[in-house]
């Protein structure tokens, strides 16, 4: 197997009948066969994630179309390269840029390749394993056309693995095995075949050969790309619908991923905050002493803290009558932005502002409970206001019976106005 190059780019499909698991894209009525069928290929962009096969289908729609093609990547290239793409295209009529990675390319870039992309001469194939429509400038997506790129199913990732074996003279495998690292490559079809590979230097590929190539399988995640983003996002709502079980397994992802546990930490807190609130008021101190507990102890040890509070925020009863009582009040604030506070709730620090009224008639609530409650609070203008609304839920039944309690009694005083 010595010169003959990885695995992954020996079994490149050489044409789209070849191609797995992307049939709403090459398939009878998919709109890239379409497009070769009919010699044409606008700019487009192919986003997914890594090893689906999108740097396979942007070369085969460029040779399918008999297009000079240039293959960048982003990461490395820079205005430079881009301008001799476009000399290249110059010199050849046209030429399909395919550009790996495009979300990595800054908006001076990105505006580089406007004008070319207008006048035609050259034809963009972008790939990102990123949500382009936050990767990209609005100018250059007016001039797109967007391909999502599913990751493979495991069926499809099994049958590649067993065309690959053509590729391994004298190695055999187990179906087990095989079915294992299908599952393990959790839709990427690089590291199915690479882990078949290593897997296949003992002549055998065994589930304990598969078990050992594969390793430590679990992604390192890109903190900033979506997959990262969409597993805090499942285990937030996983925790919100008390699902402890899909809870502990976003957790997981994402810790032993890579993701920065002092990261998960503070969304442990912030979950705390708003979809447990007031119905168990020990999550949020559970929570912070999670961090705390992290920061005090670091990995492996300080994760199992996170685990604790993960386990016990999912069970808590939930309520989130705080978040909504904060996103109403910013509501209110909208509307009365500069509503005058109450004169006798004011502060007269001296005796300008004593003369002028402040702070006078104030009733202090602790030796007068009635003229407490009988004094306005909000501005003038905003009485009545009702903001806050406990649930029922856990703690929170006790939160609202005094609730009810305190507003009747507010309701019941004698009202008073300002003496100033």
């Amino acid at each position: 197997m010595k010169g003959m190059g990885p695995l992954a780019e020996r079994l490149r499909p050489k044409s789209l009948d070849e191609v797995l698991g992307q049939d709403h894209l090459v398939g009878p009525k998919g709109p890239l066969r379409r497009f070769l069928e009919r010699g044409y290929l606008p700019s487009l962009v192919l986003f997914g994630p890594p090893g689906s096969g999108k740097t396979t289908l942007a070369r085969l729609l460029a040779e399918g179309l008999g297009r000079p093609f240039r293959h960048l990547s982003a990461v490395e290239a820079g205005l430079k390269e881009v301008r001799e793409a476009v000399a290249e295209a110059r010199r050849a009529g046209g030429l399909v840029l395919f550009l790996d990675e495009i979300h990595r390319f800054n908006k001076a870039q990105q505006d580089a390749l406007l004008p070319h992309l207008e006048s035609g001469l050259l034809t963009l194939v972008g790939a990102t394993t990123e949500n382009p429509s936050f990767a990209l400038t609005p100018p250059l997506r007016s001039r797109l056309r967007f391909f999502p790129v599913k990751p493979l199913l495991e069926e499809d990732l099994f049958a590649l693995l067993q065309r690959a074996l053509a590729h391994l003279p004298g190695v055999e495998a187990e179906e087990g095995a095989l079915r294992l690292l299908a599952q393990a490559a959790q839709g990427d079809a690089r590291r199915a075949l690479n882990a078949l590979e290593l897997s296949a230097l003992s002549g055998r590929v065994t589930e304990e050969s598969a078990r050992e190539a594969l390793g430590a399988l679990l992604p390192a995640l890109d903190r900033g790309g979506d997959l990262f983003y969409d597993l805090v996002s499942a285990l937030h709502k996983s925790i919100r619908a008390s699902h402890v079980d899909a809870a502990l397994y976003y957790l997981a992802r994402l810790l032993l991923g890579g993701a920065d546990p002092l990261y998960v930490a503070r969304r442990l807190i912030r979950i705390a905050a708003e979809d447990v609130g007031l119905a168990d008021p020990q999550a949020l101190r559970l929570a912070v002493a999670a961090k705390a507990a992290y920061e005090a102890l670091g990995s492996p040890e300080g994760e199992l803290a996170l685990v604790e509070a993960a386990v016990y925020l999912a069970l808590a009863p939930k309520a989130n009558s705080l978040y909504a009582a904060w996103k109403r009040a910013e509501e209110a604030l909208k509307a009365h932005p500069s509503a005058p506070v109450p004169l006798h709730l004011r502060n007269a620090p001296t005796a300008l502002q004593k003369a002028l009224g402040h702070g006078a008639g104030y009733a202090y609530y602790h030796e007068d409970q009635e003229g407490s409650f009988a004094q306005a609070y909000l501005p003038e203008g905003l009485e009545g206001l009702t903001l806050f609304e406990a649930t029922g839920e856990g703690f929170e039944e006790r939160v609202r019976e005094r609730l009810k309690a305190l507003r009747a009694r507010f309701r019941s005083a004698r009202p008073r106005k300002d003496s100033g």
